[in-house]
């Protein structure tokens, strides 16, 4: 089968690398080729952030006045919403992720271009009551320049708009780095972006491997600010070059997050909440919810009934409309998560369900729906990202256990709370240490809603008025409104 061939879309125009190389993009589903893209070097790079850098500075853009700049953004989610079916199976190839999800993610994606559109006109400086009567002062917010972002391949439309929409809401410019295991999506969305009339050089693209292209991208003296979201590896290299040159940087890294469940909880509202925050997308999430955390009261009946629903999850063909459960997203993955049950397997852990690669037919990289049951909290498996379809489980007594045991992790990125108690929602709501508390539900998102971590999770947030304030600096503006000559200069006013 002849390869899907892509081109980078860099100052509005569809280009190869510089020197012609290359690379293929597997499909999870079976493990073959189904696309190639460019491999971005330094140079190509140069080129994106300079086209960024330019249009920046072009009038085009930077003179549109706020409520224009809305206007295009209302209109890019107009067009996504027309590409909803494209879009989705583009994604669901790239990353193997269902079909079901990439609609659902796609369908909703142009409600965070609507909602940031609304926003544009919307980022008000204040007058400040100033201690000096001879003096008014004002303040602004501005866009910051060239923005980079770094783009994983877990939801790459999602994650492209929760960083897209704010950053040219506000007036930035923009370069994209999708994962070399998911960029055709990114590309795609491109074609869009010069339909609703994005001037060349507002949004760039440029595909390539992380070591190189997101290194050349992320150090590259014009970029004022990297939006990164990865792995904690990953985000050490971007501290590392946005020091070269200062620009800000906001970093939505892992998690190892707790479920809570109370002996109070609706059971089986509980486990569908289990279900949907570490067996949807194969786990493979940031905010998954790994970690569960059960009542010794009502450990057993709530086993007993994850183990059931764990068991009925339909493994199959992500494109097939009835499958629950599709591929890793890279064999490197598959290869990862087995290890890791091996190693708390080999510490202690009990298997209670699944553990091994899924009987599917083809080559594709499935791994069955997994239960750990675990006493110990420094397991392994308890206290590093797994990103697959794996649930560690543990008893607690009390609430003042569950609430150590949710706290004892590096991350902090979110966490799950099943009871009907609503003043124990709101004592471990304050308590838990994670950015995102989801209450008697899971894995909900919204444009108007926060995202970002405690501790390891990361720093910054995106989604919400703070996601585009991030993408802007404040300027403050001083006019003296005495009639009287300048006092001695050599003290402060």
């Amino acid at each position: 089968m002849a390869l899907s061939e892509y081109k980078m879309f860099i100052n509005g125009l569809w280009v190869d690398a510089q020197n012609g190389a290359r690379f293929d993009s597997l499909n999870p589903a079976n493990g073959e080729p189904w696309a190639s893209f460019p491999h971005a070097q330094e140079a190509d790079v140069n080129a994106a952030v300079e086209a960024a850098q330019k249009a920046f500075e072009n009038p085009a853009w930077r003179n549109l006045h706020a409520t224009a700049r809305g206007k295009l953004l209302r209109k890019l989610g107009d067009l996504i919403a027309t590409k909803q079916t494209q879009l989705a199976q583009l994604e669901t190839n790239d990353n193997g992720k269902l079909i079901r999800e990439t609609k659902g993610q796609i369908g909703y994606m142009p409600e965070f271009f609507y909602y940031y559109a609304g926003q544009a006109d919307k980022l008000e400086g204040q007058t400040l009551p100033l201690d000096k009567t001879d003096m008014f002062a004002y303040t602004t917010h501005e866009p910051l320049g060239v923005v980079a972002a770094i783009i994983p391949w877990n939801s790459p439309m999602y994650l492209t708009a929760v960083k897209l929409a704010p950053a040219l809401a506000a007036g930035n410019t923009v370069v994209l780095k999708p994962s070399e295991h998911a960029s055709a999506t990114i590309l795609e969305l491109m074609h869009l972006v010069q339909e609703a009339g994005f001037p060349d050089g507002v949004v760039n693209v440029v595909t390539g491997l992380g070591v190189d292209t997101g290194s050349a991208l992320t150090k590259h003296p014009l970029v004022r600010r990297i939006a990164f979201t990865g792995g904690g590896e990953g985000a050490k290299s971007v501290i590392k070059n946005s020091a070269e040159n200062l620009a800000q940087v906001s970093l939505e890294l892992g998690g190892k997050s707790p479920n809570i469940i109370f002996e109070d909880a609706d059971i089986g509202s509980a486990v569908n909440g289990v279900i949907a925050g570490i067996f949807a997308a194969s786990g493979q999430s940031c905010v998954a919810g790994s970690r569960l955390l059960v009542q010794d009261t009502v450990y057993d009946e709530f086993l007993t009934a994850l183990k059931t629903r764990a068991a009925g999850i339909i493994i199959g063909d992500p494109l097939d409309p009835t499958s629950e459960m599709g591929p890793m997203a890279t064999q490197t993955q598959l290869t990862l998560v087995e290890r890791m049950v091996a190693t708390a397997l080999a510490q202690g852990a009990e298997l209670i369900h699944g553990g091994k690669r899924a009987a599917v037919a083809g080559d594709g990289w499935y791994f069955e729906p997994t239960i750990l049951a675990v006493d110990d909290n420094q397991c392994s498996i308890m206290q590093k990202e797994v990103f697959g379809p794996v649930a560690s489980i543990m008893r607690f007594k009390d609430e003042a256990e569950a609430l150590a045991l949710a706290n004892d992790t590096e991350f902090g990125l979110a966490a799950g709370i099943w009871t009907q108690d609503n003043a124990r929602v709101h004592r471990m709501s304050k308590a838990v240490q994670a950015g995102i508390i989801w209450v008697n539900t899971y894995r909900a998102v919204s444009p108007m809603g926060a995202i970002g971590g405690y501790k390891a999770s990361g720093y910054g947030r995106e989604s919400g008025i703070d996601g585009v304030k991030d993408y802007t600096q404040l300027k403050t503006v001083w006019i003296n409104t005495s009639s009287e000559p300048m006092a001695d200069p050599f003290v402060m006013r």
